[in-house]
């Protein structure tokens, strides 16, 4: 049975049916589409926020109800240390052949760069890992915008049914009462 429910896209009120069997009788979804909003982000009971960066994840989950969430960690991941670039890449980027005979440079690597690449990679593997061993219903997840996107990327689309809400802030560094606080409202 829907209900109607008025909700705030881009600054306006609009309509939105909402089912109440849905997660916690709360969807943050506008039709198909992934809800970006931060501030009074309703965070269903059971959900696990996924906090993180491309060094260190949170995985919290909230013991509260959609209205009044309690959030507590659960998992902390830790990417594997980094040493400078220095030490990673000891020689000159190489050169390729060109056109009409010249020589061009190539680009150095990014080591750090790839190196979050690969720990979005490894925290995609482990939501659907938690979502298969625990039984999870919805995640919300929290991240820069380039680790989101390369989130995106990765995570299977069994873990994408059931991301309610992705929101584009780095709250890592955050302790647990001031993401909760940033999520909320």
């Amino acid at each position: 049975m829907a209900q109607e429910r008025v909700k705030r896209r881009n600054g306006r009120a609009c309509k939105a049916k909402v089912a109440r069997e849905e997660i916690g009788g709360f969807r943050d979804r506008e039709t198909e589409g992934v809800s970006n909003m931060a501030e009074g982000l309703m965070i269903p009971h059971e959900c696990r926020v996924v906090v993180g960066d491309g060094r260190k994840v949170l995985v919290l989950r909230n013991h509260g109800s959609p209205i009044a969430p309690d959030l507590r960690v659960e998992d902390v991941f830790k990417a594997p240390d980094n040493p400078a670039t220095s030490e990673q890449g000891t020689d000159r980027p190489g050169r390729a052949p060109g056109v009409d005979a010249r020589r061009s440079g190539m680009e150095q690597s990014d080591w750090h760069q790839l190196a979050e690449q690969r720990f979005a990679k490894e925290i995609a593997e482990t939501l659907e890992r938690i979502r298969r061993e625990r039984g999870v219903k919805s995640f919300i997840l929290v991240a820069p915008p380039k680790i989101l996107a390369e989130l995106r990327q990765d995570i299977s689309h069994l873990v994408r049914e059931i991301v309610v809400a992705e929101v584009a802030k780095d709250l890592t560094g955050h302790p647990v009462p001031d993401i909760q606080r940033n999520l909320a409202g």
